[in-house]
């Protein structure tokens, strides 16, 4: 079973699915870029237990344990020894697979290399490094550390012997509910979510309702905990949206084409959570200024 574990990117994700490993007792390299990224990292990282500590929900020496847990890394040569590797990064192809193409000259052939990617074809992925099968998906709904599914993709060439460890380490060691899933752009969370995000937007665009009216309705009306404008403030418009256009370019279906009014956002740099303000304002917190 997997104890090492490797997280590329220390982004909003990255440092959930790190967090969320670290509480589980796990070894975790955190890799990013530069020491600044890592620096904001390590202090996000603190913020969000410090957080659980003011509500209860951990000790302080909990806090210290996880922290110490959590290495930051500023290459991809630390991970060498990780058992599996998670990659994180921004939803780009290209830059995907050559973070796939570098680790594949660092990783022992007995490594699994997962991605955390929402839209992007892990057999495209897979194409990067010498052993395909050893490929797979790992799609945590953020924050990772909070909910209990994950969606484990198989490529075309992902073996079963790499399926099988996954799913054990999911299930028995994080505790959470692995859900397979065959490869389809946004598989079977993304796809849905996005849908109603956007739906939502073109009801806000029509003036049917305001945002806070939408989202109470959803969020009151069918049990969710946060409403879909909400949902995407705190995904990043910015990654909806990136999302929303390759599901539209993959199924050349009317119903992915992204809002303008979503595009808009996007172009006026107001992505949500990450910027401060998008269909709502948070402070510095993440927390939403009612």
């Amino acid at each position: 079973m997997f104890r090492i574990i490797g997280v590329v990117g220390a982004g909003t994700m990255g440092q959930s699915i790190a967090e969320m490993l670290a509480v589980k007792g796990l070894d975790v390299y955190l890799v990013e870029k530069t020491p600044e990224k890592l620096q904001q990292a390590k202090e996000m990282l603190e913020l969000s237990l410090d957080r659980q500590m003011e509500r209860w929900a951990i000790t302080a020496a909990e806090k210290k344990l996880t922290l110490n847990r959590i290495h930051m890394a500023s290459s991809l040569q630390h991970l060498a020894d990780c058992e599996l590797v998670i990659e994180t990064i921004s939803e780009d192809l290209d830059s995907k697979l050559e973070v796939f193409s570098q680790l594949d000259g660092i990783l022992s052939d007995n490594s699994v290399l997962a991605s955390n990617t929402s839209t992007l074809s892990l057999t495209e992925l897979a194409g990067a490094i010498r052993n395909p099968e050893r490929v797979i998906g790992m799609h945590f709904v953020y924050p990772a550390f909070r909910i209990d599914v994950v969606e484990i993709i198989r490529g075309l060439q992902t073996s079963d012997d790499t399926f099988n460890r996954t799913k054990a380490f999911v299930d028995e060691i994080l505790s959470k509910k692995g859900v397979m899933v065959y490869e389809s752009p946004g598989f079977v969370t993304t796809r849905l979510i996005c849908l109603l995000i956007n739906e939502a937007l073109h009801l806000l665009e029509e003036g049917v309702a305001s945002s806070e009216d939408i989202d109470t309705a959803m969020s009151l009306g069918y049990q969710f905990e946060r409403g879909p404008l909400e949902m995407a403030d705190r995904f990043g418009l910015d990654s909806v949206l990136a999302a929303l256009e390759r599901m539209f370019r993959e199924y050349g279906e009317l119903k992915y084409r992204p809002s303008f009014l979503l595009k808009k956002k996007v172009r006026a740099g107001q992505l949500g959570i990450k910027t401060g303000i998008g269909f709502f304002k948070y402070d510095k917190d993440g927390e939403r200024i009612r």
